[in-house]
């Protein structure tokens, strides 16, 4: 059974900084794209960042770049987001997820076959 698990969310102050990890079992996802989403209270589900394979591509939305950064660790927990200069804007449920089918980055919720349940992190003013 294909499982990701997230840690590493939780409260901090608006311009603090967390690091999001992302722990695969099941399966290996090396060969892969991985990528993070949010939802806010409210919103839908967005796309934040998304890495290939090897690590040597990453994408991110607007809104968080400059601020987060995507990795990742073949070796160990597949994906890790480091969060800095957060804003209460941030405030969501956040999402890893591992394709299956897609070795490039990839920055929409379809070219994704499995997801964590998700990890809470709030940014307060």
């Amino acid at each position: 059974q294909v499982q990701l698990v997230e840690s590493g969310g939780g409260l901090v102050q608006a311009g603090g900084s967390l690091r999001l990890s992302c722990a695969a079992s099941g399966r290996t996802f090396s060969p892969y794209a991985m990528g993070w989403f949010r939802r806010a209270p409210g919103k839908e589900r967005e796309f934040v960042a998304t890495i290939n394979w090897s690590g040597g591509s990453t994408n991110y939305a607007d809104s968080v770049k400059g601020r987060f950064t995507i990795s990742r660790d073949n070796a160990k927990n597949p994906v890790y987001l480091q969060m800095n200069s957060l804003k209460p804007e941030d405030t969501a449920v956040y999402y890893c997820a591992a394709s299956a089918r897609y070795s490039g980055i990839a920055s929409y919720t379809r070219m994704y076959d499995y997801w964590g349940q998700g990890t809470q992190v709030t940014v307060s003013s």
